[in-house]
C-alpha cells in the first residue's frame, strides 16, 4: 500500500431514478444509474452506499400506524415532544439503552453500533409513513454487492454501506461505514515512524469511515444520490468488514 494522500483522488455520484422498494435488485439499480452517468466502475474503485436505501430494498420498514408504543415511550413522547412510535422502535431495536436525555436515547444496536434512537429514522422515506431501520447485516449486504459485481463486471472493487452517526462533544453528524467487503477498514501505523523518526504508538486509521465521510460531501441528505463511487485511492485489499471498526468493550475508556 502507498503512502496515504498520495495521488488523486475523485468521487462520482451515482444519482438513482425512481424510489428504492422492497424487493428491487439494488445492484442493477446501481449499475444502471453508472451507466447512465457513463461511468463503469473498475479495478480498485470502491463503491459507496447509503444504508437506508439498502434498508429499502431489504424491506426493513415499518409503518408507523401499526406501532403499539408502550406506556413509558408514549410519556417520553409526551414529556419531550417525540414521535412515541420511533421512541418505541428505537427500543426494540435495541440491545441496551446507554443513555437518555432531552427525548434523545442513545442505544447500542444487535450490530454493537452506538447511536441515536438505533438508528431508526422517518426522514427521506415517504413522509412520515413509514420508519426505516437499519439494514439486517450491513456487512453480508456489501459482500453480495461485490460478488454481483464482479460477476457482471469481472472487477475486484470495495464496497461501503454508510449511515449518519452524531459524536460525542462534537456537533454536527458524519458519515461511518457500518458495512465494509473487499478491504480492511482499518489502517494500522504503530511501529512505523514519523517523518521525524518518532515511532508511532497508537496511530490506527479508521480509513472506511474516512471513505464514508468523503462519500457524504456528494450523497447529501437531500441530494438525491444514494451511492458514488470513489477512484484513486489505494487501500489494503482484503476481507474486512464494519465490525472491526466497533470498539471492544475493554478498551472502551466510557463503558
Amino acid at each position: 500500500m502507498g503512502k496515504r494522500g498520495s495521488g488523486e483522488v475523485r468521487i462520482f455520484p451515482l444519482p438513482v431514478d425512481g424510489e428504492i422498494r422492497p424487493g428491487d435488485s439494488l445492484g442493477a439499480k446501481l449499475l444502471t444509474a453508472a451507466k447512465s452517468a457513463q461511468l463503469r466502475l473498475q479495478d480498485g474503485d470502491i463503491l459507496v452506499v447509503k444504508h437506508k436505501v439498502v434498508s429499502k430494498a431489504e424491506g426493513a420498514l415499518v409503518a408507523l400506524d401499526e406501532v403499539r408504543p408502550s406506556a413509558w415511550s408514549r410519556a417520553w413522547g409526551r414529556r419531550f415532544g417525540v414521535d412515541a412510535r420511533v421512541t418505541e422502535l428505537a427500543l426494540r431495536e435495541s440491545r441496551r439503552v446507554v443513555r437518555r436525555k432531552r427525548g434523545v436515547l442513545i442505544t447500542e444496536t444487535r450490530h454493537g453500533f452506538v447511536c441515536a434512537n438505533s438508528g431508526v429514522d422517518v426522514s427521506n422515506v415517504d413522509g412520515g409513513r413509514h420508519a426505516v431501520l437499519l439494514p439486517g447485516d450491513p456487512d453480508r449486504f456489501a459482500g453480495r454487492l461485490r460478488a454481483e459485481i464482479k460477476k457482471k463486471l469481472g472487477v475486484e472493487i470495495a464496497v461501503i454501506v454508510s449511515d449518519s452517526f452524531g459524536r460525542p462533544w462534537r456537533e454536527g453528524l458524519t458519515e461511518v461505514a457500518i458495512g465494509v467487503a473487499g478491504m480492511r477498514p482499518l489502517i494500522d501505523y504503530r511501529g512505523r515512524h514519523d517523518p521525524y523518526g518518532y515511532s508511532l504508538h497508537a496511530t490506527v486509521d479508521a480509513v472506511a469511515d474516512e471513505l464514508a465521510c468523503a462519500a457524504g460531501l456528494v450523497c447529501g441528505k437531500l441530494a438525491g444520490t444514494p451511492a458514488c463511487i470513489i477512484r484513486g485511492f489505494v487501500y489494503r485489499r482484503g476481507n474486512g468488514s464494519g465490525r472491526e471498526l466497533i470498539r471492544p468493550a475493554k478498551y472502551d475508556l466510557f463503558r
